[in-house]
């Protein structure tokens, strides 16, 4: 099954932990170096970069933000920015794509998204644990995990805490 070999090339993958709100992955790339990070999970955490010029694009602050955050039943996105009703989103699953679909019925917003825990699990999406809800100006939608995916993460939960976690502000700087 799909969802053992996931769990044996996690457990046989080199692992680096830090203990902070974002999930993100890191692969090789086609010239075998280190890929660019891929985050799944929260927030990309802002750069500390200080910007040069003072007339500079930057996307408008009132653009729909979308995100992962996960609780420990289920997968949860939230849209931010949405100010339209409840009544105008309509949220399905496309199960030969593998995606969910949300799009509002006046056509201001449509957004296609995976839920790559189950694609690496090789798990069917269901229609009936998808659920959502909308509240100052967020759109929150959540799909249930389904029990292959609780029991995966509860060992991959055992296995992480094995490791030797920092926080944040913990990280060995080697100086020259």
């Amino acid at each position: 099954m799909a969802v053992q070999s996931w769990s044996a090339l996690l457990k046989a993958s080199t692992k680096t932990a830090l203990i902070h709100d974002v999930r993100k992955w890191r692969s090789k790339s086609t010239l075998k170096g280190q890929g660019p990070w891929e985050i799944e999970v929260g927030e990309p955490v802002p750069s500390t970069v200080p910007c040069l010029e003072s007339d500079v694009i930057k996307e408008n602050c009132s653009n729909p933000v979308f995100m992962r955050k996960d609780t420990k039943t289920s997968f949860l996105w939230r849209v931010r920015n949405l100010p339209y009703p409840k009544e105008v989103y309509n949220i399905s699953v496309e199960p030969d794509q593998r995606c969910c679909i949300l799009r509002t019925n006046n056509k201001k917003y449509y957004k296609k998204f995976n839920v790559p825990d189950l694609n690496r699990s090789q798990l069917p999406l269901d229609s009936s644990a998808l659920n959502f809800t909308h509240a100052n100006n967020t759109l929150i939608v959540s799909y249930k995990k389904p029990k292959e995916i609780l029991t995966l993460e509860h060992e991959l939960l055992r296995e992480v805490k094995k490791l030797k976690g920092t926080n944040e502000g913990d990280v060995d700087c080697k100086t020259q």
